[in-house]
């Protein structure tokens, strides 16, 4: 592809993400203000940090912890490779499938925080099922059908759902991952103009295998444009090819799904016509609280295996917790679980508000929660040793406890590009920074400008930097102000000055790069981090602050100021470094090597390894007949997979 070729095409896939972005703020949003210099303590104050006292909601929790110990057995579920029957019967059972959906439509009428509750202790126990329940009513049919569906695809489709229809989401292609511009699934509308035909390929749908209702995105080959449809697995022409298998969660329902000619009624269009990237994303503001809730789960977990195993492990005459090596390890671990469960529970609140834009914080609490967890389960696996890197099974087979941790981290993995990678958070996160700066100023960095919208957005833009750029010099950010947090005041004081930084260093890279700002992504998504971090600080000190404010005491959160004092301050130190490296750093060198790779100019460092050109012939099946053999086909799996295990 040309120089040319792929300018176009990135224009046009920039074109098509901005067109479908949330352009309006609905509510106020803690991050966005970070990002112009606006520190908004008063947003999280506002937050109460209590856990959920609903009894029905006790009760169903009570219900399912006895439920995950007696009857989720996660070693077996790895092992095997599959959700055994009465794994999935009893989540239905106990209405595991509606936990958000209204109680008028079959469901438990979960809210987002008791929601994330419920994400944080499957988390700690098994993520496979974790991954079951989070696809089906994080992004599958429930949620788009309850934001955007009309009343009569509601009635249809909810009830069915709670009662435990298995439903998957479908945007990913073989050659289409986070581009939307180039998807080539297409849905157009017949003739009679009474359905749509759909015809295109899926891969990595997850719970595909399992579901009878899929959410698919389909461009509409008039248009050009983007629709979100719900589709029944049962119809003619949709045809689960394969189910994928992975390095964790080892019997997620995956599927690569091919569509020929099918006929989807125009009744199942999800929103309006040519909103259907528009109803994802906006999905997926909500549907991202799982995996923060998860995380914490795992972070939990972690916290209490090194602490016990830390105790009784003896090296060199005393407990290896006692080595100030692990003590160390232990501390970020667990003043890192604190922060990670009080990031969930932040969103999850934050979420029940009207008043609020959750888009920001609910992308950073999946983005930090779910890198922060790899970190963290690399960590507690160190601080085990080989007993972290052994199976539970050989574990358990010469009379050691069967702990998890080589498991947990190879689950983990993949949530970091679960539900918008690493790489595509923080586009989008740096995208909605400069929001407020382009809608100000756009014309006068955008290349496709004319002139004319250049000097019409030259007085409003000079109007409002002649203010806001001094402002961002001006604050009182030392004591004694937040000096009711008492000893954590000062960090509360560092992320006050800090944000004010962090806006003239966007302001600068605005004013530096112009138009190429967008390729600068090495500096975006270090400001982007900044911006993460200090959200976690405020939000962690703010809730351990009303931990020990509620009941100075009490066994159970004691240490709690001690731990977000921790937290805090290696969270200050990564700051200083994203700032200092947005002007010090090696990009340029990196990116010039980068692209020297591609074209080949360090291929003579390969000599000497056997290469996958000289594998492929051992690895790759020569055809699919004998993938699927190997596999046993998909639906063969999943009704046939008790019967198996029995022979």
């Amino acid at each position: 592809m040309s120089g040319a070729d792929e300018l176009i095409q990135a224009r046009q896939a920039r074109a098509v993400a901005e067109e479908s972005r949330e352009r309006q703020w609905t509510g106020a949003s803690f991050i966005q203000d970070l990002f112009m210099g606006r520190f908004r303590l008063d947003l999280v104050e506002s937050l109460e940090f209590q856990p959920p006292a609903r009894p029905e909601f006790a009760q169903f929790m009570q219900a399912l912890r006895g439920f995950l110990l007696t009857n989720v057995d996660p070693v077996e579920i790895d092992a095997s490779g599959e959700y055994p029957p009465h794994v999935i019967e009893g989540l239905r059972e106990l209405g595991a499938f509606g936990l958000k959906i209204p109680k008028d439509y079959g469901g438990l009428g979960m809210s987002h925080i008791e929601y994330v509750h419920v994400m944080e202790l499957l988390g700690s126990h098994d993520a496979n099922v974790t991954a079951l329940l989070s696809a089906h009513q994080a992004i599958g049919v429930p949620q788009p059908i309850m934001l955007f569906g009309s009343p009569e695809q509601k009635r249809r489709f909810l009830p069915r759902c709670a009662r435990g229809a298995i439903s998957a989401f479908a945007l990913t292609e073989p050659a289409v991952g986070s581009d939307p511009a180039r998807i080539q699934t297409r849905a157009a509308l017949s003739e009679d103009q009474s359905h749509y035909v759909l015809d295109g390929d899926k891969l990595w749908c997850t719970n595909g295998t399992l579901a009878e209702l899929l959410v698919v995105m389909a461009r509409d080959p008039a248009s050009g444009r983007i629709n979100a449809f719900v589709v029944e697995t049962a119809w003619p022409g949709v045809s689960i090819e394969h189910r994928c298998r992975f390095m964790g969660l080892r019997a997620l329902a995956n599927a690569y799904i091919t569509f020929r000619q099918v006929r989807v009624p125009k009744d199942n269009l999800i929103g309006p016509v040519g909103e259907g990237l528009r109803v994802a994303l906006t999905t997926l503001n909500t549907g991202r609280l799982t995996l923060p809730a998860a995380t914490a789960g795992a972070a939990k977990k972690c916290a209490e295996i090194v602490r016990k195993w830390s105790s009784a492990r003896v090296q060199w005459g005393q407990p290896i917790g006692k080595h100030e090596a692990i003590a160390h390890l232990n501390a970020k671990i667990v003043s890192s679980a604190l922060a990670m469960e009080s990031v969930a529970y932040a969103v999850g609140e934050l979420a029940d508000r009207e008043q609020f834009d959750i888009r920001l914080e609910a992308a950073a609490a999946k983005e930090w929660n779910t890198v922060r967890a790899w970190h963290l389960l690399d960590d507690t696996l160190q601080v085990r040793g080989g007993r972290g890197y052994e199976t539970e099974l050989s574990l358990a087979a010469r009379g050691e406890p069967a702990i998890g941790v080589e498991r947990a981290l190879r689950d983990a993995r993949i949530n970091t590009i679960f539900e918008g990678s690493s790489e595509i958070m923080h586009l989008f996160m740096a995208r909605e920074a400069v929001d407020e700066h382009l809608e100000i100023a756009g014309a006068l960095v955008d290349p496709q400008a004319s002139g004319a919208q250049r000097v019409a957005a030259l007085p409003g833009a000079l109007g409002f930097y002649a203010w806001w750029y001094p402002s961002r010099w001006i604050g009182w950010g030392r004591w004694p102000r937040y000096r009711g947090y008492g000893r954590l005041a000062g960090h509360l004081r560092f992320v006050d000055r800090c944000c004010r930084r962090l806006a003239r260093a966007v302001f600068h890279g605005m004013a530096v790069y112009r138009a190429k700002l967008e390729r600068k992504q090495a500096f975006l998504f270090r400001a982007v981090d900044v911006a993460m971090e200090l959200f976690v600080i405020t939000v962690t000190i703010r809730r351990a602050h009303l931990l020990h404010a509620r009941d100075p005491g009490s066994s159970s959160t004691t240490g709690a100021l001690e731990l977000a004092d921790l937290f805090a301050s290696g969270a200050r130190e990564r700051i200083r470094q994203h700032l200092r490296a947005l002007w010090h750093n090696d990009d340029n060198a990196g990116y010039d090597v980068g692209r020297q790779l591609l074209a080949g100019r360090y291929a003579w460092l390969e000599r000497g390894i056997i290469g996958i050109a000289e594998q492929a012939d051992e690895l790759v099946p020569k055809s699919i007949d004998e993938l699927l053999a190997a596999e046993h086909a998909p639906r063969e799996q999943v009704e046939g997979s008790e019967d198996r295990r029995a022979g």
